[in-house]
């Protein structure tokens, strides 16, 4: 299948950049941390808001979501959650391309993150404007983006799509006999033509943390722990996904976790997933897969730095300024507004394009 290869020195020089920034927060103490809870319980509860946070978050930010009413899911989960709450402030805890995600779903609410620097490498690595220029010079082919991409280029696109829906979605497409343009995860691509037999034209992107999981690590790891299931996210390289027992998006890991007999499994994903692993699985054992170093060799050590850069200060920050909050513009909105839906109504509505 076709690739088609972005200026790689633009890209490293991106993420670099964008790395320096995504410092995680420092070690709280118990009593500060309860502190800063109790101050964001007050501001949700003034301003009429409430948190919807990805499972990559801090366990921290995942409770808080929890206690406080709000939600904590995969992308398209969380979409679905904010369009449909009555909350007139939505605090999206993940990364930015969520925010806007939401801002597009509703407009009429006041979107705010605890930081807008928390991006996305796949995000970065798909810019607008060369996206643009590329699927013009295939204008045969049906655009389907990844949702970890930016408000502009899934309103270049005719298709968004989660990894819980990618396959049905591609599958529904290639039996219409559609040719597809895939941006911007090229493993998350290849995945699905394998699965479903439809040629794409794949993007050159990748995700920081899930490309550093080493099919050698996990099988040594499973020497140590020969009874353990392994569960990886399809934004992995193919030699790790053709070691696991089961492939899916973190919703469909989760489930996995719970239905499985087995008491030891590795994870291919982002480890902050194991917050509800471990929630939903007390009497169970979860381990990290592998990644490609440790320390200062290791880009991401299984874990997003951005997701990392949500925190309670923060939060805090944002709702008692008012920063940090997303905006889009309106005819942004109308254009990405147009295949969000059918990512949402799909497959109730998979007779559109």
């Amino acid at each position: 299948m076709n690739q088609h290869t972005m200026t790689s020195v633009y890209d490293q020089l991106l993420v670099r950049e964008h790395l320096a920034k995504a410092t995680p927060a420092g070690t709280l103490s118990e009593a500060d941390e309860q502190r800063l809870k109790e101050r964001v319980k007050q501001l949700l509860v003034e301003q009429e808001a409430v948190i919807v946070a990805h499972y990559y978050t801090s366990p921290v930010i995942q409770a808080l979501a929890e206690e406080t009413g709000g939600f904590i899911g995969d992308s398209l989960e969380m979409a679905r959650f904010g369009a449909r709450h009555p909350a007139r402030t939505l605090v999206v805890a993940g990364v930015r391309f969520m925010g806007e995600t939401a801002k597009i779903l509703s407009p009429e609410k006041r979107v705010l993150m605890p930081t807008l620097e928390a991006t996305c490498s796949l995000d970065l690595g798909c810019p607008p404007d060369e996206f643009a220029t590329f699927c013009d010079q295939h204008p045969e082919h049906t655009v389907v983006v990844y949702a970890n991409t930016s408000a502009a280029v899934k309103a270049r696109a005719d298709w968004v799509v989660t990894s819980s829906i990618a396959q049905q979605v591609v599958k529904h497409l290639h039996d219409q006999g559609k040719k597809i343009l895939w941006a911007p995860d090229k493993h998350l691509g290849d995945y699905i033509s394998r699965t479903t037999g439809a040629e794409m034209l794949l993007w050159d992107g990748a995700c920081i943390v899930h490309e550093e999981f080493k099919a050698k690590g996990i099988l040594d790891l499973k020497k140590i722990h020969p009874t353990a299931a392994v569960l990886a996210h399809p934004e992995s390289p193919a030699s790790v996904v053709e070691v696991a027992d089961v492939v899916g998006s973190t919703s469909q890991l989760l489930k996995s976790a719970g239905e499985l007999p087995n008491e030891t499994f590795i994870v291919a994903t982002d480890r902050g997933i194991f917050y509800k692993m471990q929630q939903e699985n007390p009497g169970k054992h979860f381990l990290e897969a592998p990644t490609a170093g440790e320390g200062a060799t290791c880009r991401s050590c299984a874990h997003c730095p951005w997701m990392g850069m949500n925190s309670l200060e923060r939060m805090i920050a944002s709702l008692e300024s008012g920063s940090d909050e997303i905006q889009v513009s309106p005819e942004l909105i109308d254009k990405a507004l147009v295949p969000l839906t059918r990512m949402l109504n799909f497959p109730k509505d998979s007779s559109a394009a």
